[in-house]
């Protein structure tokens, strides 16, 4: 098991149970508190609450390989202007409070933010009771061939929904921090993506043929990659082979402008508010950087 995905959550600690699609209608109305189910709890209360001011937020359903997909959705308001669209890519626990929150901040700078509920077709990782059951029975099973798809899905229905396909972006926390560079090695709508912590390299199987290390001529999108240098399941060394894989790649404008900023002192999961590993300082400095990148690329 990689241990940068372990590091989002602690092992053998009960999960509380819910039902996800009650929680992707919940969280559009009322507050934080009802949405964390994790084995973090208890959640801590420098968890970040964006109102719905402004906003639109609600539970939206797409097809994507004859599957019915729950995502949750946030966008701003009253507007009928085509809005930039950012896929976000959660953690291996799927579409809870913290996820739902970032769409709301994503919506109150202008953009249309979809998280699609990726693990639906495995179950609910929340109705497990160990991180390592959560990795064997829904992640282990998810494949990156499926995921790609289901983004591509999410990207049609905004297309169809007031979304601008013409400017779409993607982000993604620990697991979804991999999606994100297989995304933008894979997905030709996406014109920029951010990774937070994703794993670059590591073992292989018929679900994760291939690490974003192995596609890196294949980038057709440029990636930034927020890190911290205290993440000690993915190591600085592992960063360094992969800056050194998209510099050999010289014909390939989306590697050239992919970038790096590794935080000093940051461990894995700074940007997550409602846990210990949160660290103020640079999940702010991500987060601008982040709006910044987008902005710059189009998006």
């Amino acid at each position: 098991m990689n241990k940068n995905l372990l590091t989002d959550a602690q092992a053998l600690i009960p999960l509380v149970k819910r039902n996800r699609r009650d929680f992707l209608r919940v969280a559009t109305s009322v507050g934080i508190s009802s949405g964390f189910a994790l084995a973090a709890q208890p959640v801590l209360s420098q968890a970040i609450k964006t109102d719905f001011e402004g906003i639109d937020s609600q539970e939206i359903m797409f097809t994507s390989a004859q599957a019915q997909i729950p995502a949750y959705m946030s966008k701003p308001k009253d507007t009928t202007n085509k809005l930039p669209v950012i896929i976000i890519a959660s953690e291996i626990f799927g579409v809870h409070e913290y996820i739902a929150d970032v769409t709301r901040r994503l919506a109150k700078q202008g953009y249309m933010a979809i998280a699609p509920e990726f693990f639906t077709r495995a179950g609910d990782p929340t109705e497990l009771g160990t991180v390592a059951e959560i990795m064997e029975k829904i992640v282990s099973i998810t494949s990156d061939k499926q995921v790609m798809q289901d983004i591509e899905a999410a990207i049609d229905w905004a297309g169809k929904n007031g979304g601008d396909i013409s400017r779409v972006g993607i982000t993604g926390f620990c697991w979804g921090g991999r999606i994100t560079w297989l995304a933008c090695e894979n997905i030709k709508a996406i014109r920029a993506g951010v990774a937070w912590y994703g794993r670059l390299l590591g073992d292989k199987n018929s679900n994760t043929p291939e690490h974003p290390i192995d596609l890196v001529s294949r980038l057709s999108a440029p990636v930034l990659g927020l890190y911290g240098a205290q993440d000690t399941g993915i190591p600085v060394p592992s960063i360094n082979e992969m800056k050194k894989a998209l510099a050999s790649v010289e014909a390939n404008n989306a590697a050239k402008e992919s970038r790096f900023e590794i935080y000093p002192d940051a461990p894995h999961a700074f940007h997550a508010d409602y846990r210990e590993s949160y660290r103020a300082g640079p999940a702010q400095d991500g987060w601008n950087q982040l709006l910044k990148w987008f902005s710059t690329h189009g998006v």
